[in-house]
């Protein structure tokens, strides 16, 4: 029996991993507009000087080179659906028997006016470096100036990507930069606004009281049930027309699916692409879509999250599905095991959730750190992290904090 042509589009969590499973049973083609993976979970370490950039990053082709699988760097531009093939902007055109939709996920200001041209988003290592930088820069500018000028820094949103960087922000505040210049540190301010009633929303009420305590601590000013209207250059317009200083402003309120999508003309629902439960893209049972750019929902209808887990659980469960097809077997429904949730807030500062455990403290921190460094890729990356995690912790220092803007 020939092999099936399988053509993967995005090398994130789930393209890579499937990959790597479809490998066995099939002929595949890996495609990225980029030659490495980012490991999206820490980047907010990068962009508050807590890890190197290339730490987070490990090139594709290394993650491959145990398998057949090839790569190929590029976007796609469009899907020939008569001639089952996808055009790419390298001008390369790549035939497939199945194709799988894997492009992540980007940054969603839900129609807030000025998102897009005065917030930070946090999606890419040059929007981590960009981050890191407007901040050094912010405050080598308050260095000089020797007054009572405030920076005020505020993270949008209040899951756990926002509530990790804006702990992160007033950590790098506390320890390194008050330790530089401690009347510039002084009067750097670190907001953390979040439309919703508690922080981190789909942890129970004990822990995200907890998140709201302990960031408190580090000197967060935290908005709870307080809508952005506006993003101005120094400032945010709140729901209720206040007006809030805001200098540096990062938007971590929400994603939605790569907006390629819209070119290659698939079924969008939400943001999404449609899927069937099977993960076939709606009307094209030759195409599957997984992690944040696939509308799969759970068994009450509710969207599954846009987080790891998701990803690589149905990355295994498309390349089984591909090997069903392959053998003119019936597919099954996707359903997610949900292994917990997880949110650092700083050193000894974290909560985890799993089932009917609830965790927080230093025992929830260490589990947070041995978990990520347990699925970063790369030896190299493990051991770097590693070292950069050890200097943090025993210096109170964080030596990444250059300037280095990315054009």
């Amino acid at each position: 029996m020939s092999r099936p042509k399988v053509v993967i589009l995005g090398a994130g969590f789930g393209g890579l991993n499937a990959a790597r499973a479809l490998d066995p049973i099939a002929d595949v083609t890996l495609v990225d507009r980029h030659n490495f993976q980012t490991f999206l979970p820490l980047l907010y370490q990068v962009a508050t000087a807590g890890l190197a950039a290339d730490h987070v990053a490990h090139p594709i082709r290394s993650a491959l080179r145990k398998t057949k699988v090839k790569f190929r760097m590029g976007s796609p531009i469009s899907i020939d659906h008569k001639n089952k093939s996808i055009k790419l902007d390298s001008s390369e055109t790549l035939e497939f028997d199945y194709l799988i939709v894997a492009l992540g996920s980007a940054t969603s200001d839900f129609g807030v006016k000025g998102v897009a041209d005065h917030a930070l988003g946090m999606k890419s290592v040059n929007e981590a470096l960009l981050i890191r930088s407007s901040i050094m820069r912010r405050f080598e500018d308050l260095c000089r100036f020797e007054d009572e000028t405030e920076l005020s820094v505020s993270v949008v949103g209040g899951g756990p990507t926002g509530v990790e960087m804006a702990g992160a922000i007033a950590e790098l505040v506390r320890g390194p930069l008050a330790s530089d210049q401690a009347n510039a540190a002084r009067h750097i301010k670190v907001n953390l606004i979040e439309a919703g009633p508690t922080l981190l929303p789909s942890f129970h009420a004990l822990l995200s009281a907890k998140t709201g305590k302990d960031l408190a601590k580090l000197g967060v000013k935290v908005f709870t049930s307080t809508s952005v209207k506006e993003v101005k250059s120094t400032s945010i317009i709140l729901g209720d027309g206040t007006k809030l200083n805001s200098h540096i402003t990062v938007w971590a309120a929400g994603v939605s699916g790569e907006p390629t999508i819209e070119k290659l003309k698939l079924p969008i629902e939400r943001g999404r692409v449609k899927v069937e439960p099977t993960l076939e893209v709606t009307n094209y049972p030759y195409i599957f879509a997984i992690g944040d750019v696939a509308g799969a929902k759970d068994q009450k209808g509710r969207p599954l999250p846009m987080v790891a887990p998701v990803a690589m659980q149905q990355a295994k469960f498309v390349a089984k599905q591909i090997a069903r097809k392959s053998k003119n077997q019936s597919l099954e429904a996707f359903k997610y095991r949900d292994k917990g949730s997880m949110a650092t807030i700083g050193r000894h500062k974290a909560v985890v959730e799993v089932n009917a455990l609830k965790l927080s403290g230093p025992i929830a921190w260490y589990a947070w750190l041995w978990l990520h460094l347990f699925y970063l890729l790369g030896g190299r990356n493990k051991i770097g992290t590693m070292a950069d995690w050890t200097w943090n912790y025993l210096t109170f220092d964080r030596g990444n904090r250059h300037i280095m803007d990315i054009s």
